[in-house]
């Protein structure tokens, strides 16, 4: 699994770590050109970033999300961080909230960017349930990975897990994330002008940046390691 790690600190491991992960055809490095260090930098947070290029192939059988947590989350904890939180735009959304869904203690918190959160046949059953809180998932197959997850979200308040979940109002994903943001407190939920693009994200990374901008070690620089 490529991965792309800029640390603010090169002698040490920051405190928290933000894993996030790409949309379909796009790759780590689009986070960077896109300007996500830059804005991480801008408010020198003590965090550390990663960006990951999942192999997409074992998406369907699910092996993505082992070596996810053996090459990527575990290992940032054995090196010391404290807080753990994974996202990614787009399918990489998709991606941490399967992780999620199988892995919910393992991680502290979910940054989802214009999440792709599966097909209008499942976000219509949920709608017609009339939201989220009233869908009845029924019994769910290991395999349906995006009921799964549905049902996950459904009983995201006992997980005591964090989330923040960014949109652009015009997204075309949009049927599912009005579904999803109903259900969230709306602290946590962030909208914003314009579609499923880049510039996009990056207004709502930074928006993302904001909620973590609690006291942190002020840092002078982020070096890619």
């Amino acid at each position: 699994m490529r991965r792309l790690v800029f640390a603010v600190n090169r002698t040490r491991v920051a405190p928290v770590r933000v894993v996030l992960l790409p949309g379909a055809y796009q790759e780590p490095e689009d986070f960077e050109r896109a300007g996500f260090v830059t804005a991480l930098r801008a408010r020198a947070l003590d965090i550390d970033l990663e960006f990951v290029a999942p192999d997409l192939s074992h998406l369907l059988d699910r092996t993505i999300l082992d070596a996810l947590a053996s090459e990527v989350v575990a290992p940032a904890r054995a090196a010391g961080a404290h807080s753990v939180w994974l996202g990614g735009a787009s399918l990489g959304g998709f991606i941490a909230l399967a992780y999620a869904e199988r892995r919910p203690t393992e991680i502290d918190g979910l940054c989802l960017i214009a999440p792709y959160l599966g097909s209008r046949i499942v976000t219509g059953e949920v709608a017609r349930a009339g939201g989220l809180r009233a869908w009845q998932p029924g019994q769910l197959a290991s395999d349906d990975e995006e009921r799964r997850i549905w049902a996950f979200l459904q009983r995201l308040p006992l997980r005591g897990l964090s989330v923040q979940l960014g949109i652009g109002r015009h997204d075309r994903f949009g049927h599912g994330h009005g579904l999803l943001a109903a259900a969230l407190p709306p602290a946590a939920v962030t909208v914003v002008d314009g579609g499923h693009d880049w510039s996009v994200w990056l207004e709502l990374w930074d928006s993302f940046l904001s909620q973590l901008a609690a006291p942190t070690v002020a840092a002078k620089d982020v070096s890619r390691v």
